[in-house]
């Protein structure tokens, strides 16, 4: 269960420093970081003439493509798990 305290998690984002402050775990927020990071860092690698605000914005793109590539994933197994569910019970 998640806590209503917030906790400051230093982190260093695309070589700024940022501080977060989230009822998730440091550790977590960290790993959060560092995807956003790598994240950024794949981009400009490949497109080094990007302003800043360009690989953020890809960045949001391809973050957020992965999210609903993973939630449409989860949906569809959670139907298959209901499907078999429902074919033990009849």
């Amino acid at each position: 269960m998640e806590s209503d305290k917030k906790h400051r998690t230093e982190v260093k984002i695309f070589g700024e420093h940022y501080t977060l402050k989230s009822s998730k775990e440091p550790e977590y927020m960290q790993k959060v970081a560092v995807t956003v990071d790598e994240t950024m860092n794949h981009i400009a690698e490949n497109k080094p003439r990007l302003s800043l605000h360009q690989i953020a914005v890809l960045a949001a793109v391809n973050l957020a493509d992965e999210y609903l590539k993973l939630e449409e994933e989860y949906y569809n197994l959670m139907e298959l798990v209901d499907e078999e569910i429902d074919s033990k019970k009849g």
